[in-house]
């Protein structure tokens, strides 16, 4: 065994290793008075920063948590090393030979922590994949695929990219003969046991190293490149191991990490490749996850380096999504965690649906700079996305996706902001502002009284795909905890309420549906093609003129076989509500000398109808038009054509009313 550091090593490494250096590796720094800087906390969330350090005596202090210390006591904390690896990872950085107190010689094992260890391990399994990549004919698979995707030789040397050999033994063969013990290979997750033995991990796969902020290798990612390959899942990646948590690891942050401080913009893609891709591209501050969903622990990792206060100017994430399903449904997820940041969030998903590496090749760099570039806001990608499930064309369709997108609107962090977006959504759902305000309260309100109670009052963004709520639906407004089957014919009719009459529209048309079974010859035979099923606002009176449109005003008839037609080419549940109209006193002054009533009568009662229905189409109309409107990508040929169509039904809208007077 060795012995122990000896002090004055100890005491060496603190003093030569400057305190600010270390710790701008996991955050970034900006000056807090005479001596001192100050950043975010590494070891416990905050948005103001409360973690300082003195560089003139090489200690730190979070004045939020109470966490402090020296530079060993940073490194200890902050990558969970023992004291002695991290006297050797600093020792390491200055080029410093530590020296132990027994004074005996020591081997490489002795002379190296675990982690340090492993560490080596990994950096030496690097260097043989990427010899491999470069020298080996068996690679020329994995060269072609770089080269199809856009990368040359020296691309894959600036990040690392390397070929694990086919044979299964050839790595672990390598790191045995450089004094790795078998436990050193299986816990690092690079080889794995078997019935005979060790045997390589990765084996005939593209390999991409996967690096800590610091730029030390701690794991792998590796792509399928053959068919024979036993292994059927396209990406595998490093288990966790005491070197590697995936779910704090960022691929590509190490390189990317000097931009983002910089410019404080982060840009979250999906992959190894659009990595690659985007650094290439002039998009330095791109970092990918290596196998999981972005989560909290990602999130505080660049907020870090971001700088991402509360009181400083918003910094920029752009996250980058494909236009599919799944990646609208990521970005979804990554709209959940959007109350984390105090950095304004942005998505970019290319018109194409590309991704980043797609559209370098497609359209070249600047195509990717521009995808970055143009990213909407995540609020207006989360709405937009949310609405786009609806139909906007139909009042019912901007109603619901109404309710929908107000509990987005109502989390908007920024009181002062949420005004200005609650007129722009107007804009894109095509309703009144003060009708979305009101909906935005209310889903405040419910977001206040608790989750359970908003679920059934305004239901949030669903992942894309997911049919539009609807009566009946699983989410609806109608039913929100269970799914309903779809129901029968004769189901359906049971369910037709009874007209309220209360409303003077429901009135109108009960009139005209009287006036139509007990005086058809006062109309135009083609009266009911003209007015449509769906001018009748009340269900029960659509289902009684449904059955008169079916049978047609045939005035050859007897008043009774036609009534009798009527009745069975309605529903079974209205029914009873025709012989009621049937039979029931007109309203009306009727003329003294026929004893029914005047054809100006009638022709009112189509009027006021027919009102309705046109009042209806103006307000699609309207609606119509402040959604191009709001659209600065929209058509103007489609903006005039809206607008003139909305003045024609206005003009027909004032006729009927003149006629209906």
């Amino acid at each position: 065994m060795a012995g122990r550091i000896n002090p004055e090593d100890i005491a060496a490494v603190k003093e030569r290793t400057a305190i600010d250096d270390v710790v701008r590796e996991h955050v970034t720094l900006r000056p807090a008075g005479p001596g001192s800087l100050k950043g975010l906390c590494p070891f416990h969330d905050e948005k103001t920063p409360s973690f300082t350090i003195r560089p003139a005596n090489g200690t730190f202090k979070c004045f939020g948590c109470g966490e402090g210390g020296d530079v060993i006591e940073f490194v200890m904390k902050v990558e969970h090393l023992t004291f002695t690896e991290s006297v050797e990872r600093l020792a390491a950085r200055l080029g410093m030979e530590l020296r132990r107190e027994d004074g005996g010689p020591r081997g490489r094992e002795e002379g190296l922590g675990r982690r340090s260890r492993l560490l080596e391990a990994h950096r030496a399994a690097q260097e043989l994949y990427a010899t491999c990549l470069l020298e080996r004919p068996d690679a020329r698979v994995a060269r072609d695929f770089l080269r199809a995707r856009g990368f040359d030789g020296e691309a894959a040397r600036r990040f690392g990219v390397g070929f694990a050999p086919r044979g299964g033994e050839e790595l672990t063969r390598h790191l045995r003969g450089l004094g790795f013990t078998e436990d050193e290979l299986t816990i690092g997750g690079l080889s794995a046991r078997g019935s005979r033995g060790l045997y390589d991990r990765f084996r005939g796969r593209l390999i991409w190293p996967i690096h800590d902020i610091t730029g030390d290798t701690i794991g792998f990612g590796a792509r399928r490149l053959f068919d024979e390959d036993p292994v059927q899942a396209k990406y595998l990646n490093t288990a966790e191991t005491p070197i590697y948590k995936k779910s704090m690891v960022l691929y590509g942050l190490d390189a990317a990490k000097k931009a983002v401080a910089r410019d404080r913009t982060a840009v979250v893609v999906e992959g190894y490749t659009d990595v690659m891709a985007a650094h290439l591209a002039g998009v330095e501050g791109a970092v990918a996850t290596c196998g999981t969903a972005f989560g909290v622990d990602h999130i505080k990792v660049l907020r870090r380096i971001l700088r991402d206060e509360a009181g400083l100017a918003p910094a920029r994430v752009v996250f980058t999504f494909d236009g599919d399903a799944a990646g609208q449904a990521a970005a979804m997820k990554a709209f959940k965690d959007d109350q984390r940041w105090a950095s304004q969030s942005f998505v970019a998903v290319a018109a194409d649906g590309m991704d980043p590496c797609e559209l370098r090749m497609a359209h070249g760099d600047a195509a990717v700079r521009s995808l970055v570039e143009d990213a909407v806001p995540m609020f207006e990608f989360a709405v937009r996305t949310t609405i786009a499930r609806f139909d906007l064309a139909t009042a019912e369709g901007r109603v619901q996706a109404m309710r929908a997108a107000a509990p987005i609107v109502a989390d908007i962090r920024d009181n002062a902001l949420r005004p200005e977006y609650v007129r722009t959504v107007a804009g894109w759902l095509g309703v009144e502002i003060d009708q979305l305000r009101d909906e935005v309260q209310r889903a405040a309100r419910a977001s206040r009284q608790g989750a359970d109670h908003r679920g059934a009052r305004s239901p949030g963004p669903t992942p894309p795909g997911s049919p539009p709520p609807g009566p009946g639906s699983p989410g609806s407004v109608d039913h929100p905890d269970a799914a309903v089957p779809e129901p029968s014919h004769a189901e359906l009719a049971m369910a037709i309420p009874a007209p309220d009459l209360r409303d003077p529209v429901v009135n109108a048309e009960h009139q005209l549906l009287q006036a139509l079974l007990q005086y058809p010859d006062l109309f135009d035979a083609d009266v009911v093609d003209r007015i449509g099923v769906e001018a009748f606002a009340a269900p029960a009176h659509r289902a009684v003129f449904g059955g008169i449109r079916t049978v047609g005003i045939d005035t050859s008839r007897s008043l009774t076989a036609w009534t009798a037609a009527v009745v069975d080419a309605a529903p079974l549940a209205v029914r009873p509500l025709i012989a009621e109209l049937a039979v029931a006193s007109l309203p009306t002054r009727m003329d003294k000398l026929t004893g029914r009533p005047t054809r100006r009568y009638a022709d009112a009662l189509v009027a006021r109808v027919e009102e309705v229905t046109l009042a209806r189409e103006v307000a699609e109309a309207m609606s119509t038009l402040r959604r191009l409107a709001s659209d600065p990508e929209a058509d103007s040929v489609r903006v005039r054509e809206a607008s003139v169509h909305l003045q024609d039904l206005q003009r027909r809208q004032a006729a009927l009313r003149e006629e209906g007077a």
